[in-house]
């Protein structure tokens, strides 16, 4: 069950908390997104970040449905347009997870007769961040995901079957593309075990670099066919029992490379982890 809190609007007006996103579209729905017109709902904040760059990446990539972009104050009005869909941030939190951690994911959805932003039909979502994180922690990514998100919507279209609970780990079967390409990882979202380069290539016997963020930022504009690199989404070292998501993706061609997580606890950190790193290489 999803929940909406509505101080958090008050306070955040584009994000709100809720149970887990459990919905699946049918066949029916994706029918019907293909139809509609997606609304690219702004932050009030006209020079943030994600404003920016979603506003580039729209622009660049989009071209599945017409698009339109909106104002917070009247996606809240335009919610309800059978014929729209949107493409917004949310505040999610999952309704059996006892930490209550919150993640802010990226969010497709169909507009509808329903009684509460919550009810919205999700076409696909994708994690963007552990709640409170800067925005400039992942929005020069969002081209990337955009780009995804269109691809990955296309795909469940053609093949339906697809459609389930864990759809992403479908990506997975992608893993043995890596070989040939350069994986770019940041030290500081790495497991102690595999931190150091010495220690990953022990692990990892193919093509990596240790990078800082303005080198993912780079490849990612430059859209180097070249580079997978690591996005993780986690409570930065925060709480034990939160979900750690750990993605591989591709910086010109924008796949899902790899696609897992795992909840925090004592023996596994906030973190990509070695054992992630030996099933590349088992792959591979």
């Amino acid at each position: 069950m999803r929940r909406t809190t509505l101080l958090v609007l008050i306070v955040l007006p584009l994000a709100w908390v809720y149970g887990q996103r459990e919905y699946l579209p049918s066949v029916e729905d994706l029918e019907v997104f293909h139809n509609t017109k997606t609304y690219i709902v702004l932050q009030d904040n006209p020079m943030s970040d994600y404003n920016l760059e979603i506003t580039d990446a729209v622009k660049q990539y989009w071209d599945i449905t017409e698009y339109e972009f909106l104002s917070f104050d009247d996606f809240l009005k335009r919610s309800r347009d059978t014929d729209a869909s949107f493409l917004y941030t949310a505040t999610v939190s999952f309704e059996k997870d006892k930490s209550d951690t919150r993640y802010t994911f990226l969010c497709l959805s169909l507009g509808g007769d329903h009684a509460t932003l919550d009810q919205m039909k999700d076409i696909v979502n994708i994690p963007l961040s552990y709640y409170g994180v800067d925005e400039d922690s992942y929005s020069y990514k969002l081209g990337t995901l955009v780009h995804f998100m269109q691809k990955h919507v296309r795909m469940i279209t053609e093949h339906p079957e697809m459609i389930s609970q864990n759809v992403f780990s479908e990506y997975n079967d992608n893993m043995q593309a890596i070989t040939g390409k350069t994986l770019y990882v940041m030290e500081d979202e790495l497991e102690n075990t595999i931190g150091s380069e010495a220690r990953f290539r022990s692990v990892y016997p193919h093509a990596f670099k240790f990078v800082t963020r303005d080198e993912v930022k780079e490849a990612i504009m430059n859209k180097d066919e070249d580079v997978v690199f690591l996005h993780k989404v986690g409570p930065e070292g925060k709480k034990l029992k939160a979900r750690v998501y750990k993605i591989l993706i591709g910086a010109g061609d924008s796949e899902f490379y790899y696609f897992d997580y795992h909840k925090v606890n004592a023996r596994k950190p906030d973190a990509f982890l070695e054992d992630d790193l030996e099933k590349l290489s088992r792959t591979n």
